[in-house]
Parts: structure tokens; C-alpha cells; sequence
């Protein structure tokens, strides 16, 4: 079998690791949480959230690829299956049924919070070890932080 070297030492690749795989499984599950909402939110402004959730959807598919292919560049295998995400997420508890527009855009305002929180986090902890990982989650999380202004905006 093929193994990608990393030009990492194992000690900073370690590290490095264990950020990415955090950011994909939060960015794995924020697209579902977002998904679900979008599936099940109503109310008189439902057409502007369920767009906004598409945006996100569409923003941590894109995002969780360009930090899997990172770890893969790194030598690291991804880990983004059903099982992994369920365990290692940051994400509370989306809600189920059909949800209100107000609340669809709370529970987004706190998923989006938690998982900014970590990403945060992980920019810290990547600063050393590896600064072009450290860029890739710098932009992500400004992104995300650009979702969670226009949500909490949303609720004023």
C-alpha cells in the first residue's frame, strides 16, 4: 500500500492531525444539521432560512473536502463516516420535526457558535506546527463566522 510521506515531524503532524480531523468531522456535521433544518423549517420566513441553510450546506461540503484532501496531503487518512461524526462532534442536539423559522435560525446560531469555537481552537494550535493548515482554517472559520453574523442578524 501506497503511504503519503508527510514533510511534517510525527510530533507537529500529530497536532496537525488532530485539527483537521476535528474541522472535518464539525464541518461533516454541520452540513447535516443545516440539511435537516432545511428539510423541516416553516414559518413566514421560511424561503429566506431555507435558502441561508443551503449556503451552509453548500459551504461545509466544499470546506470539509479542502480539509480531508489536507490530511490526505499530509499522509493522514480522513475520517468522515457516519460513526465518527456521530462520537466527535461539537454540535448539540439539532432538532427534530418541523421547526420553526425563529428556532431553525437559533439552533443554527449555536451550531454555528460551537463549531467556530473549536475552529478557533484549532487555528491556535496549528499556528506552529503547520501554517499552511493554519491558513486553510483560517479561512474556513471566517466563512463560518460570516454564517453565524447573517443567522443571528436573522433573529435580530
Amino acid at each position: 500500500m501506497y503511504v503519503v510521506k508527510s514533510p511534517l515531524s510525527d510530533e507537529n503532524l500529530k497536532t496537525v492531525s488532530e485539527a483537521l480531523q476535528g474541522a472535518l468531522v464539525d464541518l461533516v456535521d454541520l452540513a447535516l444539521v443545516a440539511k435537516q433544518i432545511h428539510w423541516n423549517v416553516v414559518g413566514p420566513r421560511f424561503r429566506s432560512v431555507h435558502l441561508q441553510l443551503d449556503e451552509v450546506v453548500a459551504l461545509a461540503r466544499t470546506h470539509s473536502d479542502t480539509v480531508a484532501e489536507r490530511a490526505a496531503a499530509l499522509g493522514v487518512s480522513p475520517d468522515g463516516r457516519a460513526a465518527t461524526v456521530a462520537v466527535g462532534s461539537g454540535i448539540g442536539v439539532t432538532p427534530e420535526g418541523w421547526v420553526d423559522d425563529s428556532a431553525a435560525v437559533s439552533a443554527m446560531v449555536d451550531a454555528l457558535g460551537a463549531v467556530i469555537a473549536r475552529m478557533r481552537e484549532r487555528v491556535t494550535s496549528t499556528e506552529q506546527p503547520d501554517p499552511v493548515s493554519q491558513d486553510i482554517l483560517i479561512g474556513i472559520t471566517g466563512d463560518l463566522e460570516k454564517q453565524h453574523w447573517m443567522f443571528q442578524a436573522e433573529n435580530g
